[in-house]
């Protein structure tokens, strides 16, 4: 062999060895890199746990604070079974009557409404007019205008009053 290509192979081991020996320290500072990130991570861990425990250590020291206090002061305890109620007939027991002079108690009542379409739906009812809606449709004759000394109805008693009904086929008769 030559010495010029011996030359060639020894630079060629060199870089082989150069290019593993980079690879190596590659890898080796990836893996000194990852163990700083979880210790980083741990230490992160570490301080929510301290933070943690420190919260319930003051607020055990609050629970006992305020129990010397309820012992000295307060004088509170626990409720035991017999305190409580086991029905609404024990609630009206406690009960009193009521006083003199004291207002009567709201009383709540509803009637069934018997103003429904067959649909269920009460009929649409015109504010002005008292009319159904459906029974405006064919207006044959204007309205006759309101004497001014005839009190008028208003709004919420017209509201309440019910409605006439009027079939659709009538209406549909009366429009042709």
């Amino acid at each position: 062999m030559s010495r010029g290509r011996m030359n060639k192979i020894g630079w060629a081991a060199i870089l082989v060895v150069c290019v593993t020996l980079y690879v190596a320290l590659h890898i080796r500072v990836n893996a000194v890199k990852s163990e700083v990130r979880r210790a980083e991570d741990r230490i992160v861990v570490l301080q929510r746990e301290k933070i943690m425990l420190e919260t319930e250590f003051q607020a055990r020291a609050n629970q006992q604070q305020l129990a010397m206090w309820n012992d000295v002061e307060f004088g509170y305890k626990a409720p035991t079974a017999d305190q409580f109620l086991s029905g609404e007939r024990q609630l009206a027991r406690f009960g009193t009557p009521r006083a003199k002079g004291a207002p009567e108690p709201i009383r709540v009542a509803s009637a069934a409404d018997t103003d429904t379409g067959e649909n269920g739906f009460p009929s649409m009812v015109s504010p002005l007019t008292g009319q159904a809606l459906a029974a405006e449709a064919p207006q044959e004759r204007a309205p006759a205008p309101v004497a001014p000394n005839v009190a008028r109805e208003n709004l919420s008693a017209r509201l309440m009053r019910g409605a006439a009904r009027v079939a659709l086929d009538e209406i549909a008769e009366a429009g042709e």
